[in-house]
């Protein structure tokens, strides 16, 4: 059987209605570009406010007190390394990108995953999605957002918080779930009303299993970030894959470096986070 004419026509009819969005929804793809960029301009224009050994001191007394001194310390002089070796525009422009990635996708994730913690029907009707967009390759997330949107980081920051989004409403949902019957019924004997019930038991008991899905979007954000430097994202992924592309092996392992480094402190950080939210609801 010859599978063509329906392959041909599939890709012509998904030719067409991209064309046909970017024809007809161009004013809504320019706001949005628009405010995304925005917001990337606005948290990139803070974190450059502050020279880079203010940020690493920052860095290290958080981990300082997260964590333990021994932690502050190498996280803040493992933050001024990458300015050592010249990159840290670079690493604040990947910051910003990863820092407004997920905050978006934690801001449209964490209430859905609530909605899906109390309603089961919704929850098992997220699960074949949340697969889904988690087992296609991260390239086709960037495909539809440069034809909607150009080259850029606002292309960037689409496919990023599509890859960033799934773990934080995953976790927020399983940490609804979670909650002891016993408290509930607690809950219900002592006459809370469910505004009540939900942010005094429901969410305390949930925080950890947030706090992990916020670890686990961040990580997923950083991995994305790097394979949006082809469309023009700017920061790390951008001078890796210009490095790439001109063979420059030693920017390609100062950019990795710079990478693993921010992605371990901020890693360390909201694990750290998420183990104390665990202590305090115990």
């Amino acid at each position: 059987m010859d599978t063509s004419v329906i392959t041909d026509l599939f890709d012509t009819s998904t030719d067409n209605a991209l064309g046909w969005i970017g024809d007809n929804g161009e004013w809504l793809f320019e706001f949005i570009r628009f405010v995304l960029q925005g917001t990337y301009d606005g948290i990139l224009w803070f974190l450059e406010l502050a020279p880079f050994y203010v940020i690493a001191i920052i860095a290290g007394l958080l981990a300082w007190r997260l964590l333990n001194p021994v932690a502050g310390l190498l996280a803040g002089i493992a933050l001024a390394f990458c300015a050592f070796m010249g990159l840290w525009a670079e690493t604040m422009s990947t910051l910003a990108l990863v820092a407004t990635a997920t905050i978006l996708a934690l801001a449209v994730g964490i209430p859905i995953g609530i909605v899906a913690g109390f309603v089961k029907t919704f929850d098992r009707a997220l699960e074949p999605a949340l697969d889904l967009i988690q087992t296609l390759p991260p390239y086709i997330y960037l495909l539809p957002a440069i034809a909607l949107l150009g080259y850029g980081p606002a292309t960037a920051l689409v496919a990023t918080f599509i890859v960033a989004m799934p773990p934080s409403i995953r976790l927020t949902s399983l940490g609804i779930r979670m909650t002891p019957r016993e408290f509930i019924e607690l809950g219900q004997a002592s006459g809370l009303s469910p505004w009540q019930m939900f942010t005094k038991i429901r969410l305390p008991f949930a925080m950890p299993s947030i706090m992990a899905g916020i670890n686990q979007s961040l990580m997923m954000a950083f991995g994305m970030v790097v394979i949006a430097g082809i469309v023009g994202s700017g920061g790390l992924g951008e001078t890796i894959y210009g490095a790439v592309r001109t063979l420059d092996i030693a920017t390609s392992i100062n950019a990795a470096i710079a990478i693993v480094i921010l992605t371990m402190v901020l890693d360390r950080l909201t694990q750290s986070a998420a183990h104390r939210a665990k202590a305090g609801v115990r």
